[in-house]
C-alpha cells in the first residue's frame, strides 16, 4: 500500500493509543496555522472596471469612450499577487478583437470565430510566478463591439487583479485595472514602463468641489437637509504617551472625540486650536459635524502640532497616510452621536433606517473589504463540517475538563460569530459594488447548496450552546433558498438545474445531501417546524432512486439528467457524505416517523456495502471498489462516524460487533496512514467534478495536505468514537 509518509512520522507512534492526544494535536494545528485576523480594507471606485455578478471584470469602453474611431486602441492593465509558480485559469468574453500579454509576453489574441460570437467565452491559462504578475489587454474599437468581460473561469471563484500604477500613499491597492484613453496606434511593447505614462488618472474632485469642504464634496445630495450629521475617522499613533496640539479649520457644529471621549466641540465655524493628552498606541479620532445650512461650506481639517514623540495618522481601514487618512460615512438623521463612536467592521445605520459605509475622500471612492485570510471568516462547505469537527472536540475536551476545550470552542465561535455580523456588509457589498461580493461571495451570490447548507448547519448547532451573536438573518436566509429556492424534482429531493458554474447544471450529486439535510434537522428545531424534517428524509427516497446500486449496495456519485443516467463510480467521500448525513437525520427523526423505517434499513445497507470495501489496513480507498486507487481519508472517518453513531444508538440489527471492530480498526489506521506526529492530515481528496471515468478520481482528482474537507470530519470521527468507548 502506497503511504503519505514514513511509519516513524505517524502519529500512533506517539499518541500512545489515546485518541485524546490526536484530536487536540490536529485542532491545534489547525488553529495556529489559521488565527485570526481582520478583513483587509482597500480603496475602491465602482464606477471604474469592476467584476460583474459572474465574478468576471467587465470592459465596455464602447460605453467609457463612445466617441472612441473604429481601428482604434484601448490597453488595461493589472497585476495579480501568486503565492507560487503556477498558472491561472482564466476566462475571455470578448466583445471584439483583444490580445493578452502576461508578464511581457504575449499570451492569445482573438480571431475572427471568437469575435463573432458576444456571448462566447475563450477558456485560457495564464502562466504565473511566485509574487507580482503583470496582465495587459488590448481591445481594438470595431463597429460590432470594443471591450470583454475576463476574469475567474468559475463562477464566484474570487481572485481578483489590481491596478498596476503607483499611488500617493503607502500600504494600499486599488482593485480593478489602469486603463489607456483611445490611441490611433497600437504599442509596439505594451509592458508596465510603456503604459504607465499612458494610464489615465484616478478620478479628481473639480475646483468646484473641492469649495464645498470634504464633508460637502462627498455628501453632496439634492435631497440633503441641514442638520443631516456625517463622520470622519482617523487613527492617531503615538510610542509614548504625548501632548499633541490639534489645530485646523471647521464649519461649525462640529465635535472632536478620542476614542469616546468629547475632546473639543464648535458651535461656530473657523479656524480652531487645542491640545488634549494622546495615549500610547493607536487613538481614534472622530469628527461628528452636523450640515450647515444651503450653500454653505462643509468641511473639517486637522493638523498636528509636533510633540515630544514622533505621530504618525493613518487610515482605520489600510496604512495610507496623506488624503485617504480619513474614513467618512454619512448622512444621519436620527443615530445618537454615541452610536458613530462605535467602530466596528459592519455597517452603519443611515438615515432613515438605511445602512452605509465609509467613504473616502475621492470622487466615488470607498473602503471595500476583503477576506484574504486563507480559511478563517470564511463561509463555505468544507469549513462548515471542519468547524462542527473542531466544536465537538471542544464539548468533549470541556465535559472531561481539559483546557484545550475552551481555546477550541471560542476560536470556533469567533469564526462563526465574524460570519454572522459580516453578512450585512456582504450583501450591502454585492448590491453596491457591481454584484460581485469580496466578502462572503458564495453566500451572497448564493445559487446552490453548496453555498449555504453545510455552514448555516454550523452557525445553527453552535446557536443551541454558544454565544455567536444572533443567528435569525443567516438561518433564514439559508432556509428560504433551501427550501423555496432550490430547485427540486418532482418527487421533491434536490438537484442542480442552474447554476452559475454552468458545468454542475442538470445534474445530481450524493455530496448534497449533507449540504442540505444537516441544516434541515437544525432548522427543523429552531424553527419547531416537523414539516422541515419530512423535507430533509424525502430527499434519501429520491437520491436512492437515482444513485443508489443496488448490486452494490454503494452509491454512485452523480446523476446526469442529460443522459438519464448515473455515473456508476462509488467515489469513497460522495458515500461519506450520504451516510453521515443519513447519520444526522436518523438522530434528529422522532422514533415514530413514518419515514424511519426505511430511512433504518437504507443505512443498514450503505454500511453494510461499506464494510466489505474496508481495505486489510483499516482503510477505504477514493473509489471505494477501486483497491489501485489512493488511501482516503475523508471517507473513512465519514465511516467512523456513522458506524460510532450506529452502534451507539441501536440502528443496527442484531450483532453490530464487525462495526465495531471496523471503526477501531479505521481509527488506527488513521493514525498510522494519514495523521503526522504534528498533526497534519494527509490523503483527503479535494474538491470534486464529476466524470464517467473512474482514472478521473484515481488520477487526476487527487489528495491534498490539511484539505478542509477531511480535517473536521477526522476530528468527529475521534469524538463520535470517544463517545462509543465511553458509553
Amino acid at each position: 500500500m502506497k503511504t503519505y509518509f514514513d511509519e516513524e512520522r505517524a502519529v500512533a507512534a506517539y499518541s500512545g493509543g489515546k485518541i485524546e492526544t490526536v484530536l487536540e494535536l490536529v485542532a491545534n494545528r489547525y488553529i495556529a496555522a489559521n488565527p485570526r485576523y481582520e478583513y483587509t480594507g482597500r480603496p475602491f471606485l465602482p464606477g471604474e472596471i469592476i467584476r460583474n455578478k459572474n465574478y468576471r471584470y467587465e470592459a465596455d469602453f464602447a460605453k467609457i469612450f463612445p466617441g472612441a474611431p473604429d481601428g482604434s486602441y484601448v490597453y488595461a492593465w493589472g497585476k495579480y499577487r501568486a503565492e507560487e509558480d503556477g498558472t491561472l485559469k482564466f476566462t475571455l468574453v470578448p466583445k471584439g478583437p483583444v490580445k493578452i500579454w502576461m508578464n511581457r509576453q504575449m499570451i492569445y489574441g482573438t480571431d475572427f470565430e471568437a469575435e463573432r460570437y458576444d456571448n462566447r467565452a475563450e477558456s485560457l491559462i495564464l502562466p504565473v510566478k511566485k509574487g507580482w504578475n503583470h496582465l495587459a489587454l488590448r481591445f481594438t474599437r470595431t463597429k460590432a463591439g470594443f471591450g470583454a468581460e475576463f476574469g475567474t473561469w468559475l463562477g464566484k471563484l474570487d481572485y481578483y487583479f489590481f491596478r498596476g500604477m503607483e499611488r500617493p500613499g503607502d500600504g494600499y491597492l486599488i482593485e480593478g485595472f489602469d486603463y489607456t484613453p483611445p490611441l490611433a496606434e497600437a504599442l509596439a511593447d505594451p509592458s508596465p514602463e510603456n503604459l504607465i505614462p499612458l494610464c489615465l488618472p484616478l478620478p479628481a474632485w473639480t475646483d468646484e468641489e473641492k469649495k464645498r469642504g470634504n464633508f460637502g464634496r462627498i455628501f453632496a445630495s439634492p435631497d440633503g437637509r441641514p442638520g443631516d450629521r456625517a463622520v470622519a475617522r482617523t487613527e492617531i499613533y503615538a510610542p509614548l504617551p504625548a501632548l499633541c496640539g490639534f489645530s485646523g479649520t471647521q464649519s461649525g457644529n462640529c465635535a472632536f472625540y478620542a476614542g469616546k471621549t468629547l475632546i473639543r466641540s464648535f458651535r461656530e465655524p473657523g479656524p480652531y486650536r487645542f491640545e488634549h493628552k494622546l495615549k500610547a498606541g493607536l487613538t481614534g479620532i472622530t469628527v461628528i459635524s452636523r450640515r450647515p445650512g444651503e450653500g454653505q461650506t462643509w468641511d473639517f481639517s486637522l493638523e498636528l502640532k509636533p510633540a515630544a514623540v514622533p505621530l504618525s495618522i493613518r487610515n482605520p481601514f489600510f496604512p495610507a497616510g496623506g488624503e485617504l487618512c480619513w474614513v467618512y460615512a454619512g448622512l444621519f438623521s436620527a443615530s445618537p452621536d454615541g452610536a458613530l463612536l462605535e467602530f466596528d467592521r459592519e455597517l452603519l445605520a443611515g438615515g432613515e433606517g438605511e445602512k452605509t459605509w465609509w467613504r473616502l475622500d475621492m470622487p466615488g471612492g470607498w473602503v471595500r473589504l476583503y477576506n484574504e485570510n486563507p480559511l478563517f471568516g470564511h463561509w463555505n462547505y468544507p469549513l462548515g463540517v471542519t468547524l462542527y469537527g473542531l466544536i465537538e472536540t471542544a464539548r468533549y475536551f470541556e465535559k472531561q475538563g481539559r483546557a484545550a476545550g475552551s481555546s477550541i470552542g471560542s476560536y470556533v465561535c469567533d469564526h462563526a460569530a465574524k460570519s454572522l455580523r459580516t453578512l450585512d456588509y456582504a450583501l450591502f457589498d454585492k448590491a453596491r459594488f457591481g454584484g460581485a461580493a469580496a466578502v462572503h461571495h458564495l453566500l451572497s451570490s448564493i445559487d446552490s447548496l453548496d453555498d449555504c447548507g453545510s455552514f448555516g448547519s454550523l452557525i445553527l448547532e453552535l446557536a443551541g450552546d454558544r454565544k455567536i451573536g444572533n443567528p435569525a438573518e443567516a438561518a433564514d436566509y439559508t432556509g428560504d433558498h433551501i427550501l423555496r429556492k432550490q430547485d427540486r424534482l418532482q418527487e421533491g429531493c434536490f438537484w442542480r438545474r442552474n447554476q452559475m458554474h454552468h458545468f454542475h447544471n442538470g445534474t445530481m450529486w450524493a455530496d448534497d445531501l449533507y449540504m442540505s439535510v444537516p441544516f434541515l434537522c437544525r432548522y427543523a428545531a429552531y424553527k419547531n417546524d416537523p414539516a422541515i424534517l419530512d423535507t430533509a428524509a424525502v430527499q434519501f427516497e429520491g437520491f436512492k432512486k437515482h444513485l443508489f446500486m443496488e448490486d452494490k449496495n454503494l452509491m454512485a456519485h452523480v446523476y446526469d439528467f442529460n443522459r438519464n443516467m448515473h455515473n456508476g463510480i462509488p467515489w469513497g467521500r460522495g458515500n461519506g457524505w450520504t451516510i453521515f448525513s443519513l447519520s444526522e437525520l436518523l438522530m434528529a427523526l422522532p422514533s415514530g416517523h413514518p419515514r424511519r423505517a426505511f430511512l433504518l434499513d437504507f443505512f443498514r445497507r450503505l454500511a453494510a456495502g461499506y464494510l466489505a470495501c474496508q481495505d486489510e489496513n483499516g482503510m477505504w480507498h477514493q473509489v471505494l471498489n477501486m483497491p489501485s486507487s489512493y488511501i482516503e481519508a475523508s471517507c473513512t472517518a465519514m465511516f467512523i462516524c456513522a458506524f460510532s453513531r450506529g452502534i451507539r444508538h441501536g440502528w443496527f440489527e442484531g450483532d453490530a460487533s464487525p462495526y465495531r471492530l471496523a471503526a477501531e480498526k479505521a481509527w488506527r489506521a488513521l493514525e498510522a496512514y494519514a495523521i503526522d506526529k504534528e498533526g497534519n492530515i494527509y490523503g483527503v481528496c479535494r474538491g470534486s467534478e464529476f466524470a464517467f471515468n473512474p482514472r478521473y478520481y484515481a488520477e487526476h482528482l487527487l489528495p491534498r495536505l490539511n484539505d478542509t474537507h477531511g480535517i473536521g470530519i477526522v476530528l468527529l470521527a475521534g469524538v463520535e468514537l470517544l463517545k462509543l468507548s465511553n458509553g
